[in-house]
């Protein structure tokens, strides 16, 4: 297995809508931030906002990157985010597959090489 340190993390987090979630993603996948989002579909969010509850559809995403590019994966998720204040989380896994954490660090470190080639 591949430990915490050097391995997966995760980030959650709800889109308006399909478009928005698949746009953020392209960016992020294009950017070397994450190598895979799985946009998950239409859920329902109940939740508190500004004091009063609140529910309406949204679209899950899950999003895969490394530990190493976690932070910065999150802070550039914040930026393209659609909502003025998104609902955005993100964990290091505690273990992952060997394959899995090996097509994660080549994904991410051969697409933020990519990225900054372009920028």
């Amino acid at each position: 297995m591949v430990s915490t340190e050097d391995g997966a993390a995760l980030i959650w987090c709800p889109f308006p809508d399909r478009d928005s979630a698949r746009a953020v993603a392209g960016q992020m996948l294009d950017h070397g931030h994450i190598a895979c989002a799985n946009i998950i579909g239409e859920i329902e969010s109940v939740f508190l906002w500004q004091g009063e509850r609140e529910s309406g559809t949204e679209t899950g995403v899950l999003f895969k990157t490394t530990a190493a590019r976690l932070t910065a994966a999150l802070e550039q998720l914040g930026k393209l985010h659609p909502y003025d204040t998104p609902a955005i989380v993100g964990w290091h896994c505690d273990a992952a597959h060997p394959a899995t954490g090996a097509w994660l660090a080549t994904a991410v470190s051969g697409l933020a090489a990519g990225a900054q080639a372009k920028d």
